[in-house]
């Protein structure tokens, strides 16, 4: 579990509100769930957050101080900046450590697929598995082996359920992986024949009269 992160509740109101809070290195967000009475504006030093992200990972556990109480959370929700890419909003849903939740955690891809090897593409339709877990026991990714996927085949839930240690939640017929076949390359254009002009007309057993119309010399 990542270091205490402390927060700081917010106004709601106007966009402007928000937008001051990015210029000036804030990062707004909400909280709601467990012992929280009320869905609550929040923000944080961007930085901070930024950083404790990219070190534990989105699927952590974060311990959130509210002007001095303490939440467990889990990040539910990022909204970013479409130009930039830069996070511009995040929910977090505070948890009970004891009781068992429902969580997205993405999906490693592992092993060299035969289909691969033989010139297929590999594709993963769906990044993510639904799994129901203790808090404690979140995994950061679950890992897939597509090692015997040859070219045409389709890799579904069903074919690794019981691989997997954890409560899936997912249908059976859930994508995981596919190998797809090669695409046939197009026939090269002559390049010759691409840079023809209408003075080397003649070599290909067509010659064009200077008294024609269409013809300017």
């Amino acid at each position: 579990m990542s270091t205490v992160i402390s927060a700081t509740k917010r106004e709601t109101g106007s966009r402007s509100i928000l937008t001051q809070l990015r210029q000036e290195g804030k990062l707004p967000s909400v909280i709601y769930g467990f012992n929280v009475n009320e869905t609550t504006p929040l923000y944080f030093e961007y930085r901070e957050m930024a950083r404790e992200v990219q070190r534990h990972g989105i699927n952590n556990i974060f311990k959130i101080d509210v002007e001095g109480t303490t939440y467990n959370a889990i990040i539910t929700d990022i909204q970013r900046d479409a130009l930039k890419g830069t996070v511009k909003h995040f929910d977090l849903l505070s948890i009970n450590m004891k009781e068992e939740l429902e969580v997205d955690v993405p999906i490693a891809i592992v092993g060299d697929s035969v289909g691969v090897r033989e010139g297929g593409v590999l594709t993963q339709p769906n990044l993510t598995l639904k799994i129901r877990v203790k808090p404690s026991d979140i995994p950061d990714t679950i890992e897939i082996d597509v090692t015997d996927l040859g070219v045409g085949d389709t890799l579904a839930l069903a074919d690794v359920r019981d691989k997997i240690s954890f409560d899936v939640l997912n249908e059976d017929d859930y994508t995981v992986a596919t190998v797809t076949p090669p695409t046939p390359q197009a026939e090269e254009t002559d390049g010759d024949e691409a840079n023809l002009t209408a003075d080397d007309v003649e070599a290909v057993g067509e010659k064009l009269d200077p008294e024609k119309p269409g013809r300017e010399d």
